[in-house]
């Protein structure tokens, strides 16, 4: 259902590069007036890998949204801070009225990330995921629902991947993924009576620059991964069309590998390519359970 005329708004957290800035850059492509979320609004950020800092930022993300037909707004917010979450949302509120999408993609995502070894060989800040990651998007949800509610059909998404049920990058990563997973599915119980929906997404490998310094760093076949991987963009246009989607309903709650529902939507990847499910190889969203208690 397309909320009239309107090519609606949505907010991407943890939008000043990679997945996050893919993701707005496709909801722009389709004419979306996308805030951008981050920590880094202009110049280099803090995120680093193998060393090396990380480029991008929300100032640039955005000019990548309105270059590509919508209309990129750049707000600088640390999801850390629960005043400057709900900050966001008061000036969401104050320019639009309404919100109709919500991307929770902001992650801590710490540089050992990939790094051999078990948990208590890494630094202790490697449960940062749970505060920037998990906690944070139930924060962002929670702020965003009056706003969702004025919506003709609302939606929450959850970026999450294949470790929340095969083992990735560590337990911190791990619980992480497979509590955003849960929080879609227990939002979902609790958006039964109302046009919001909640769903989790399982995205592949990533056409990044994280991933491309994570490859040359752990010496990967960056060619033989490229054959693979998604560009975020891919993963954008998905859940455009979940949004979209005028049987919505029937996905609410569940988690969804972004290669099978692009197959479903017909979509395929920038540059013509079906990028392939990676549920042989790394598994399958587990079942939820339909006892509910209290």
């Amino acid at each position: 259902m397309h909320n009239g005329s309107c090519a609606g708004v949505a907010l991407v957290t943890g939008a000043s590069r990679g997945v996050g800035a893919g993701i707005a850059e496709a909801l722009g492509a389709l004419g979306m007036t996308v805030y951008l979320s981050g920590r880094t609004l202009s110049g280099i950020g803090t995120d680093s890998v193998g060393g090396q800092r990380l480029s991008g930022n929300l100032e640039a993300s955005a000019a990548a949204v309105s270059d590509a037909g919508g209309h990129g707004i750049a707000v600088q917010c640390d999801h850390a801070d629960d005043a400057q979450v709900a900050a966001l949302f008061e000036r969401i509120e104050r320019e639009q009225g309404r919100l109709d999408l919500l991307v929770n993609n902001a992650t801590f995502l710490p540089p050992q990330l990939t790094a051999p070894g078990p948990f208590w060989e890494k630094p202790l800040a490697m449960s940062q995921m749970l505060d920037v990651g998990l906690r944070s998007a139930y924060v962002a949800s929670y702020c965003a629902m009056p706003l969702l509610l004025r919506s003709a059909q609302g939606l929450i998404v959850f970026i999450s991947s294949f470790g929340a049920n095969c083992y990735m990058h560590g337990p911190a990563y791990g619980a992480q993924k497979a509590g955003c997973d849960k929080m879609a599915a227990d939002m979902a119980v609790d958006l039964e009576s109302t046009p919001v929906k909640a769903v989790s997404l399982w995205l592949g490998l990533q056409k990044t620059e994280r991933s491309a310094l994570a490859g040359a760093d752990d010496n990967v076949d960056y060619a033989a991964f490229l054959e693979r991987a998604e560009t975020p963009q891919f993963t954008g246009r998905v859940i455009h069309s979940l949004w979209s989607d005028p049987e919505l309903e029937r996905l609410n709650g569940h988690t969804l590998i972004v290669a099978e529902q692009a197959l479903a939507y017909g979509l395929r990847d920038t540059d013509g390519r079906q990028p392939a499910s990676l549920r042989q190889q790394l598994g399958a969203p587990p079942a939820v359970h339909p006892a509910r208690v209290g």
